[in-house]
């Protein structure tokens, strides 16, 4: 351990988190939570007996940042979406897929129940995931089901213990009927997800309104709902507030200096369209804030106009988005798309001073294809070279020359980067979003 991380390491509180182990050159190596940071950290630079890979990532460890959160379960949920947007080497080589989890909820099924898997399939149920650390998720949602009581098996219409211990919704005892189990079902992946604050206004609002009608059981419900989510805030508070310091992400500094904002980009959003032949086709908004995916502002767009086009299905899904001034603007859009769809889209944008980045795949979504970037002019060819210089980005064709359109710079960023880590984070949960949405209008098709 050098001089500085041991000086650092001094300083690391007594409080959940997530920490970031870097290499010497700066790159995240290792992400990882902790109940006490100030334990967890310094454990790996103890003299005990460890397995030669942990051995082998502690001797590469030059430098540690961390994340304080409110409690465990944030730490939880924070890691994931961290390893998901940088990918450590060392989470993949040190990683046992038996701890990655995913809640399972069948909710395709008259009377669904809650499991969970290591591996999703393609079933028609509802996955939520994945979480790393497969005790700590399963822990979670457990502690959950005394608000909103749930299955853990297919219904046989026995009574059980955990129908007299309330842990299931009751039906086999004619206590609450399916279709309200499934609305307090879809309170629960609410929760989850990310939606927390809305659902517990939602509650509220609830509550008084059925009270104001007289119906006091559906208004005692909400109540108890409420209350209930409150007081377990206190052991799992799935915080909505915002988790990174904005001024110290490296992705969202050098977005910053490269298409030149004048602050790091707080709100962005990612577009995709999803569409089978023209068939079913859908649009996606999903919203990262501060370098993490908000799932609670995600948007989905079924298109209206034309259905096996996609520019002009992407301009349908911008414009409308745009007429939602509930929702915050964001400070930077991603699209799905090249030249000709940024150039679609820049009318659109321009009275709201929004500035737009579209990645340009030529249709290949895979996790290794290439980040290139087309971005408007929006400052001096001067900012790109500068970027080039420092190994952000390079011009295709290498000779630092601009594109034949003028308005538009051409960019390539090595995988490595942390803005290409981030943007390719931000598309594939576009994509992910577009296609959920679009195989489950195609599942409702084949049914009519």
């Amino acid at each position: 351990m050098n001089e500085a991380l041991k000086q650092k390491l001094s300083k690391l509180p007594a409080a959940p988190g997530v920490y970031f182990h870097k290499n010497e050159s700066g790159e995240i190596i290792y992400v990882g939570k902790a109940a006490v940071l100030k334990n967890r950290v310094r454990q790996y630079f103890q003299k005990t007996r460890k397995d030669p890979k942990t051995e082998a990532l502690v001797h590469e460890i030059a430098d540690t940042d961390w994340i304080v959160v409110d409690t465990e379960m944030d730490a939880l949920f924070l890691e994931s979406e961290m390893i998901k947007r940088y990918m450590p080497k060392w989470n993949i080589l040190l990683r046992d897929d038996k701890t990655v989890s995913y809640v399972r909820i069948t909710m395709n099924e008259e009377v669904p129940y809650i499991s969970f898997t290591r591996n999703p399939v393609d079933d028609k149920a509802t996955y939520i995931g994945p979480f790393y650390g497969k005790s700590s998720a399963e822990n979670a949602v457990r502690i959950l089901r005394r608000v909103f009581p749930y299955y853990v098996k297919p219904y046989t219409g026995r009574k059980t213990l955990d129908t007299d211990l309330g842990l299931t919704p009751g039906i086999e005892i004619g206590r609450c009927e399916p279709k309200d189990y499934k609305r307090n079902l879809r309170k629960l992946i609410r929760y989850i997800e990310g939606d927390r604050e809305k659902l517990l206004k939602d509650l509220e609002k609830t509550m008084r309104d059925e009270a104001a009608k007289g119906n006091y059981e559906l208004a005692a419900e909400a109540r108890d709902q409420l209350f209930g989510l409150k007081e377990l805030k206190k052991k799992i508070v799935f915080s909505d507030k915002e988790f990174l310091d904005i001024s110290s992400d490296q992705a969202l500094k050098q977005l910053q200096e490269l298409i030149g904002l004048k602050e790091p980009p707080r709100r962005i959003e990612g577009y995709d369209i999803s569409h089978q032949s023209g068939e079913n086709t859908v649009g996606s908004m999903v919203v990262f804030i501060n370098g993490t995916a908000a799932r609670s502002e995600y948007r989905k767009f079924k298109i209206r106009t034309s259905r096996n086009d996609d520019l002009k299905s992407m301009t349908e899904v911008i414009s409308r988005r745009l007429k939602h001034k509930e929702w915050d603007y964001p400070d930077l859009i991603i699209l799905d798309g090249g030249i000709t769809q940024v150039n679609a889209i820049l009318p659109l944008i321009k009275p709201y001073n929004i500035p737009v980045i579209g990645r340009d795949k030529s249709g290949d979504h895979t996790r290794n294809a290439k980040i290139k970037l087309v971005i408007p002019n929006y400052s001096k060819l001067r900012v790109f070279r500068s970027a080039a210089a420092r190994g952000l980005a390079r011009e295709p064709h290498g000779d630092g020359r601009e594109r034949r359109d003028p308005k538009l710079e051409y960019l390539e960023l090595p995988g490595s980067s942390h803005i290409a880590r981030l943007i390719a984070r931000i598309d594939e949960e576009a994509h992910r979003f577009a296609i959920t949405y679009h195989s489950l209008l195609k599942r409702k098709s084949m049914l009519k």
